[in-house]
């Protein structure tokens, strides 16, 4: 076994994007931390994502300390800059995504098990707070992260990466897949 290189690497990532018809957008909501922003544009386009939207005091993708850690990666989004999570959910509607916010809430439903198999805008809020009260109503769905550590909270890009990769698994088309290999 060897590693992909550079031609491999991008017919295996299109054979997996043709498996895959649902958009998939983010939606941050007062993420603060610039190392945060940056790793979350960074997943975000590497997962697909076809828009971003930045709420409140979320900085821009251009500032130095986003830069760094996207790696430019923001070039492959549509970024909108939106005053309140309001305005955001509106533009993230007409554009016709589900809203999913990603929080631990008490009617939240566990990941694996919330509806993603459309197209969805994933909502993450402040690294501490999290989503505000107004995001949480405002979403269709909210889902979490089931962890089975000590720890009580993901870091949020940690916990967009899951949902990012929960969207793109429930939409995953594996009909023309090779039956896997038995367990032995």
């Amino acid at each position: 076994m060897q590693q992909l290189g550079g031609t491999d690497l991008k017919r295996l990532h299109r054979t997996w994007r043709r498996r895959n018809d649902n958009r998939l957008a983010v939606l941050l909501e007062h993420v603060e931390s610039p190392f945060n922003v940056g790793s979350i544009v960074r997943t975000a386009a590497a997962m697909g994502a076809e828009s971003m939207y930045l709420v409140g005091r979320t900085p821009d993708v251009q500032i130095p300390g986003v830069r760094k850690v996207s790696m430019g990666t923001d070039r492959f989004l549509a970024v909108e800059r939106c005053e309140t999570f309001k305005e955001a959910a509106a533009k993230a509607r007409a554009a016709g995504y589900r809203l999913v916010a990603l929080e631990l809430a008490d009617d939240a439903v566990p990941l694996p098990e919330a509806p993603l198999d459309t197209d969805v805008c994933l909502v993450v809020g402040h690294e501490d707070r999290g989503v505000s009260v107004e995001a949480l109503a405002g979403s269709d769905v909210v889902a979490f992260a089931p962890q089975l550590g000590k720890v009580g909270s993901l870091n949020v890009a940690t916990a967009l990466a899951l949902g990012c990769y929960e969207v793109r698994r429930q939409g995953f088309d594996f009909a023309d897949l090779p039956d896997a290999p038995a367990a032995e």
